[in-house]
């Protein structure tokens, strides 16, 4: 493969400044924290405190929400449950419930808190829940005028906008405005193909790639024909049902787009999977970049290892 310049980038070195590295530092050490849900044992005693309502950074994108619903431009055919009362408890085996969801284990962490594998006592069906903390949100500040919070609320309305065959459902959202959690109901999906799983690596048959960069692409392809770019793609965010369809999952970076403009300067996803273009440091093209991070992904199915991965951080960019 050619170097950046072979594919018409101009590559620049992108310097890492303290204050980057230091909230990289932050939100890892956040996302390796094992006692988020398990932390708020006093709101099982009864004590509440007030958060309010949730702060007015979602409202450009229930605009953008409210406008394409107008438009026609939400596909979904059963809207997304919004429940504003949060009720935490145990069933008669002493296991905790989250409304009418029983927990069964922790199977993850998402960009912001972490992910448990629930079941509902009404369908029997189960869910995985990613469960965050409103004030921990609040305070991790992922940009100068953003929090972590502009994140989840972004990611949920990008969510109830979509519905298709590989992109992750999400079903429910659980906001009580006296509560400090917040809570993410998703589709259960039952496993992930991780690249570089294996020693020496191992990629994929050439039939079971093909099938899965079918789904990711056909999932790619839907989101920027509904002006949303990922931001993210890459092994850990496809998702494998028991049938073997693809789901692309984790909109905790995702972006709205109007009018055909997709350039965003913000680069937030995985480096291993960055375009060249958005070391840069300056604007680039969301749809190439998640275009670049499927290729870069399609890389991995068949060698079994990435293409770009440095020593460090700056390695991984340089290279």
């Amino acid at each position: 493969m050619g170097c950046c310049s072979c594919f018409g980038f101009t590559k620049n070195t992108r310097k890492l400044k303290p204050s980057s590295v230091a909230a990289s530092l932050c939100s890892q050490e956040f996302l390796l924290n094992g006692n988020l849900e398990d932390s708020d044992t006093d709101l099982y005693n009864g004590v509440h405190r007030s958060y309010g309502v949730l702060p007015g950074t979602a409202k450009s994108y229930e605009k953008i929400l409210s406008s394409r619903a107008q438009n026609g431009m939400i596909c979904r055919g059963v809207p997304v449950k919004e429940t504003r009362q949060l009720i935490r408890s145990e069933d008669e085996n002493g296991d905790k419930m989250v409304n009418e969801y029983v927990r069964v284990c922790k199977i993850g962490s998402g960009s912001y808190g972490k992910v448990v594998l629930y079941r509902s006592i009404r369908d029997g069906k189960q869910y995985a829940i990613k469960a965050f903390h409103k004030s921990h949100l609040l305070k991790l500040r992922v940009a100068p005028s953003e929090t972590a919070m502009t994140d989840v609320l972004r990611e949920v309305s990008i969510m109830k906008m979509l519905e298709h065959p590989n992109i992750v459902n999400l079903v429910e959202v659980i906001d009580d405005p006296n509560m400090d959690n917040f809570y993410m109901v998703l589709e259960y999906v039952e496993s992930k193909w991780v690249c570089q799983d294996s020693d020496p690596p191992k990629g994929l048959d050439e039939t079971t790639a093909r099938r899965y960069l079918r789904g990711i692409v056909a999932g790619v392809m839907y989101l920027h024909a509904h002006n949303v770019i990922h931001g993210d793609i890459k092994p850990d965010n496809l998702l494998i049902t028991s049938s073997g369809t693809v789901k692309i999952g984790d909109f905790s970076v995702s972006q709205v787009f109007v009018d055909g403009k997709d350039e965003l300067r913000r680069s937030p996803g995985t480096p291993v999977f960055t375009a060249p273009e958005c070391c840069s440091g300056v604007s680039y093209h969301g749809k190439a970049s998640d275009t670049w991070a499927v290729g870069v992904t399609l890389y991995c199915m068949i060698i079994g290892r990435y293409p770009f991965l440095g020593d460090s951080l700056q390695d991984t960019y340089d290279k």
